[in-house]
């Protein structure tokens, strides 16, 4: 079933960019807007990979959760959801397992205003979405467990997403170990992170448009990425270019197409 989200519809702001709508139009979506394709362009034209880029965060994204729900994982909390292009998270995971309960935070309004007409879920599961920033994890393991029992292992996703949060400013390390600390052992945390490693000069040109927009992009590299499994068990085959996490034909033949400055890994709570 598909439960109801929270909060009344925000005033969807057309004047600048939004990450989530850039990346909708990088996926060849409808939900975005001039501005938003404008800065998709140019961010484009400096580093060509960033679509191929988008692409294959969402073949992770597939492949990390269908791994999760064959591993007997039945509940997924996924931050950063984004605009909804099919199949989502929660067709994946219920795909394998029709029970699994997944919940959806995100604070762009777009996103709010398209979740009850396309998160359907399958009627032996639940399929929620929570309109709260990420920031505020007090808010959002409040409101999804409302549809999740936290006191069970819960995959946690962040995809495509650290890359927007500052060491500092956004403290995204205390961030994730908040989470985590609420979340039971056995819980996964699924990341995934635009780099400086594989292709440094295209991704500080691409940072830079973002920066202008008004939107901060914080590339790591791979010892920066890592540091989020801390404490953690990682799975096979450990932090890696986001096509080779554990690839399908799809994704070997991407591959041949070029690098992906992105970083990906799961990992376990112990």
């Amino acid at each position: 079933m598909t439960t109801g989200h929270e909060a009344a519809p925000a005033r969807i702001d057309t004047s600048r960019p939004h990450p989530a709508r850039v990346y909708d139009w990088w996926l060849g979506g409808k939900d975005n807007y001039p501005v938003d394709e404008e800065l998709g362009r140019k961010i484009l034209a400096v580093d060509p990979t960033v679509r191929r880029g988008a692409r294959a965060n969402r073949r992770f994204m597939h492949r990390a959760t269908r791994t999760l729900a064959e591993a007997g994982v039945r509940q997924f909390l996924d931050i950063g959801t984004g605009i909804p292009t099919e199949p989502n998270l929660h067709q994946i995971a219920q795909e394998v397992a029709p029970e699994a309960r997944v919940v959806y935070a995100d604070n762009d309004p777009i996103v709010l205003r398209h979740a009850q007409a396309l998160l359907r879920g399958t009627a032996e599961g639940v399929t929620d979405y929570v309109h709260a920033d990420v920031r505020d994890p007090d808010a959002i393991l409040t409101l999804a467990a409302r549809s999740l029992d936290l006191g069970k292992p819960v995959a946690l996703s962040l995809v495509a997403l650290t890359h927007y949060l500052d060491d500092e400013a956004d403290d995204v390390h205390g961030l994730l170990k908040r989470y985590l600390k609420a979340l039971a052992p056995g819980s996964h945390l699924v990341l995934s992170q635009v780099t400086p490693d594989l292709n440094a000069e295209a991704v500080e040109k691409a940072a830079g448009l973002f920066r202008q927009s008004g939107t901060p992009l914080f590339p790591r590299t791979l010892t920066e990425f890592s540091a989020f499994f801390d404490g953690l068990e990682l799975l096979g085959p450990g932090v890696i270019p986001v096509s080779g996490w554990r690839p399908e034909p799809e994704d070997v033949a991407a591959q041949a197409e070029g690098i992906v400055p992105v970083y990906a890994g799961v990992a376990r709570k112990p």
